[in-house]
């Protein structure tokens, strides 16, 4: 097996497990409409087989969350679960609390998880897009 061949698993078995960590969010409440797209443009971005996506909405769980390798990653990563949560318009007590946990499993200490999800959740109310929403998580840091 080639190095690049290598690269190319660890890239899909992170997609995978982000992909699974979005399903398992979306799952809390079942899976609504509005979310079931959401998770068919990111299967798309995340060049999920329609084989994973079956065997993953089955059991998101049998996927441990492998955090991305970069800061600006795991932005994108924390911004596409927040994308999944607010799909519906509603956030429950435990998809905050699951953001929080998966906060900290991206990498983030307790205290700068505890930030950003309470700092996403403001954003997020707005609906913003990716760029906007980097800016303003880092605003008044």
């Amino acid at each position: 097996m080639s190095f690049s061949s290598l690269f190319v698993s660890g890239e899909s078995a992170r997609n995978k497990s982000h992909f699974a960590t979005l399903v398992t969010l979306a799952q809390v409440s079942g899976i609504q409409e509005e979310e079931e797209m959401v998770l068919n443009r990111l299967k798309v971005v995340l060049d999920i087989s329609d084989a994973d996506y079956a065997t993953i909405i089955k059991n998101p769980k049998a996927y441990p969350v492998s955090p991305p390798n970069t800061s600006e990653e795991r932005i994108e990563w924390l911004h596409d679960l927040f994308k999944v949560v607010f799909a519906d318009h509603h956030m429950s007590e435990i998809e905050h609390h699951l953001l929080k946990k998966y906060a900290t499993a991206l990498g983030y200490n307790d205290q700068d998880a505890a930030y950003l999800v309470e700092r996403s959740i403001e954003i997020f109310s707005g609906h913003l897009n990716l760029e906007d929403y980097r800016y303003l998580l880092n605003k008044n840091r």
